[in-house]
């Protein structure tokens, strides 16, 4: 104990509670993360403030900052301006994008949802895309993240989807997910937060207003894609159906075609990719996908001046 009834540790001691490595500890006394300890006779005695800084910077890390940017964050709230609305956005980013609840289903629970027979080779799959997340300590039991996701795979093998066409099918559509959830970010980045994001980290009132933008336009994006997906869905069913009925029902009308003039070094890099047969619907799919991201852009642009206008007025 201190002189003032405070713990104190030594570095050895500090590495235990902290779960950081004396040579952690020492590295960011170094670079200026961590103050030095107290002398006392030959030794150096830390105390919970210690214990207390290295614990942040553990959380910090874990969100993904790196230490420079920590060492910025430190310095702000030693000098009295607090990190408050830094992690308030941090929260904001880092917690759930749905009110889903995770689940647990055990192995024999999951086997008997996909038919009664045990499947390794599926189990995998679901591991590897996330479907599923092991127990540590459970071998027999797993995290289910998103259970609506895994009742749609549920149902998909039900009428008939053999589940490696599941798993496929997944990774495709979550590249194809990926890539809005890209386009949506950079969009909102460049016309609502860039002037939140500079060399240094936000000021708290910056940040507690960039956390309280990130609650409003959370929403947008999955608002957005269900109205798009509906729209497209009901298209392409129908053009599907109608392909599938034949002659008794009213041909669609033909749509318009024009050439346009592409590289030939862009026509034979498509054909490697897809084919010379397909490169033709690649290049039209692929310009289709460039117009909804632009759709998705307009929408979302229109919303924003909506909740712009609301506030002046």
């Amino acid at each position: 104990m201190s002189e003032s009834g405070g713990v104190t540790y030594r570095i050895e001691d500090l590495a235990h509670r902290s779960g950081a490595t004396v040579r952690t500890i020492r590295a960011y006394q170094d670079r200026g993360l961590l103050p030095r300890p107290e002398r006392r006779g030959r030794a150096n005695v830390y105390a919970d403030a210690h214990l207390a800084r290295l614990r942040q910077i553990a959380g910090l890390l874990d969100r993904g900052y790196t230490l420079a940017s920590i060492k910025e964050l430190l310095e702000a709230w030693d000098s009295g301006r607090g990190l408050g609305g830094v992690l308030g956005l941090v929260a904001e980013v880092d917690g759930p994008w749905s009110d889903e609840e995770a689940g647990r289903i055990s192995r024999a629970e999951l086997s008997e949802r996909f038919g009664g027979s045990p499947d390794d080779a599926a189990v995998a799959d679901a591991l590897e895309l996330g479907v599923l997340e092991p127990v540590p300590g459970h071998e027999d039991l797993f995290l289910v993240p998103s259970p609506q996701e895994l009742a749609v795979a549920v149902e998909l093998h039900e009428a008939g989807v053999p589940l490696s066409a599941i798993a496929g099918h997944l990774r495709e559509l979550r590249g194809q997910v990926e890539h809005i959830a890209s386009r949506f970010l950079e969009f909102t980045t460049e016309h609502v937060f860039a002037r939140y994001l500079g060399e240094h980290p936000p000021n708290e009132v910056d940040a507690t207003e960039a956390a309280s933008l990130v609650r409003r336009l959370r929403p947008l994006a999955q608002q957005t894609v269900d109205a798009e997906l509906a729209r497209a869905m009901r298209l392409f069913a129908t053009r599907h159906l109608r392909l599938h009925l034949g002659a008794d029902q009213p041909a669609p009308p033909e749509e318009e075609t024009r050439s346009v003039s592409i590289p030939a070094d862009t026509m034979r890099a498509v054909e490697r990719l897809v084919g010379s047969d397909q490169a033709a619907s690649f290049v039209a799919l692929a310009a289709e996908r460039e117009l909804r991201a632009r759709a998705l852009d307009q929408l979302a642009a229109k919303h924003m001046h909506k909740h712009i206008v609301d506030e002046e007025s």
